[in-house]
């Protein structure tokens, strides 16, 4: 399993300040084939200065869905900390 790449990524408007909200779609390399993935994610701030990140698959996806929740996190982690994602 690879990501490969986030696509159409939009800010949802939330009143909260310290949460953010996402959708968009991912795209995943599994078993030697592609496949687009629609997922919405938030990003909501800690008292302790942690993300808290939740991720939110819409489809099914044909693999396990643990390691793939996590491997999109740590994405999503990175692309945050990169300032990739829309304000």
């Amino acid at each position: 399993m690879k990501i490969l790449e986030f696509r159409n990524i939009t800010r949802k408007d939330v009143p909260i300040y310290y949460r953010r909200v996402f959708s968009g779609i991912v795209v995943l390399e599994l078993i030697n084939k592609s496949v687009d993935v629609s997922l919405d994610f938030s990003i909501e701030k800690k008292p302790t200065g942690d993300n808290e990140i939740i991720v939110t698959l819409n489809e099914k996806v044909d693999y396990p869905l643990v390691p793939l929740i996590k491997e999109i996190k740590k994405y999503i982690d990175k692309l945050d900390a990169s300032g990739a994602l829309p304000d």
